[in-house]
């Protein structure tokens, strides 16, 4: 419920600054069927225990979700859950033995995003270094810390290249640091599980979409910004796309929180901002917390034999 202004009081607008990266281009209406397939062996039956699910894209003004079905074999109860940053979260309780699970998800969405939004920062936040409000502060918190150890500042001297002087535009800066992961890391899409340390990438110079989405947050926290990782799924075939392009991966990408614009996407991978190619599953301060699956199971120590994962983001005819 809003707040009443006071009677006699007249209220004023702050000052905002309207920037954009390109001309605006009008948004267009694209229908999307997204299939996430996984799959794991076993060597024998194993006794199945719970499995958290986060599969279904966050709606917004921008997405709007048609359906979402869920399948499970074996057969499985399923509840669902909203976490601390407001995903949802399905919960899948299996009670068999089995050599093989597979979950599916099939969702129907549409999706209108411009490709070049504009981005209404507030006049107060146009320059870097700017300060948060207060209330923003408090509600920022974790998510403006460093989450990976920088114990000789080589991420923080690595972020702060990027500054140009004692003012500098706040989107500009940004745009530079997004660039700036892909200019010094060299893309390479790995199989294994977990990510990198922001230094561990730096000292390799490779990654995947994961590791630069990860780079980007923590840089951006080094300076003071608030910064999230988002997980889920990217479309289109433009030539050059990295990420979810891949057969049978998502995507890892950014959003950092400007005044007056709000949260705002970055795609270091490839080199873009907004959200114009790009369906959200999951916000977190951590990637490690946006895990598409994640589960248990009783059973011999060499039972696990692997797992398959597919994923399709087609035009539905």
């Amino acid at each position: 419920m809003a707040e009443a202004l006071p009677l006699g009081r007249r209220h004023h607008a702050r000052p905002r600054s309207r920037l954009q990266a390109r001309p605006k281009t009008r948004s267009r209406l694209t229908t999307l069927q997204i299939r996430h397939r996984t799959t794991y062996r076993y060597r024998q039956p194993v006794s199945l225990g719970p499995h958290r699910l986060m599969l279904r894209p966050r709606e917004s003004r921008e997405l709007r979700l048609i359906s979402s079905e869920l399948t499970i074999d074996p057969p499985a109860t399923v509840t669902f859950a909203h976490d601390v940053f407001g995903n949802s979260v399905a919960t899948a309780y299996l009670n068999a033995f089995a050599d093989r699970l597979t979950i599916e998800c099939l969702t129907l969405l549409t999706l209108d995003a411009v490709a070049w939004p504009i981005f209404d920062v507030a006049a107060s936040a146009i320059f870097y270094p700017f300060q948060y409000a207060e209330d923003e502060r408090t509600d920022l918190g974790a998510l403006m810390f460093q989450q990976y150890a920088d114990p000789n500042g080589r991420l923080r001297d690595w972020a702060w290249a990027f500054v140009r002087g004692a003012q500098t535009d706040t989107l500009a800066l940004l745009k530079d640091l997004s660039v700036g992961v892909s200019s010094w890391i060299n893309y390479q899409s790995r199989e294994d599980e977990g990510v990198q340390s922001p230094v561990q990438t730096l000292d390799r110079g490779w990654g995947s979409c994961r590791d630069f989405a990860v780079l980007f947050v923590e840089a951006a926290r080094c300076l003071g910004f608030g910064a999230r990782i988002v997980s889920g799924y990217l479309h289109g075939a433009e030539t050059g796309v990295l990420g979810s392009a891949d057969a049978g991966s998502t995507h890892a990408w950014a959003e950092i929180y400007v005044p007056g614009a709000g949260w705002i996407t970055f795609d270091p991978t490839n080199r873009s901002f907004g959200g114009f190619n790009l369906i959200p599953v999951a916000v977190a301060r951590d990637i490690r917390q946006a895990m598409p699956m994640a589960g248990s199971f009783v059973g011999a120590s060499d039972a696990f034999m692997g797992m398959e994962v597919e994923v399709e983001v087609t035009a539905p005819p």
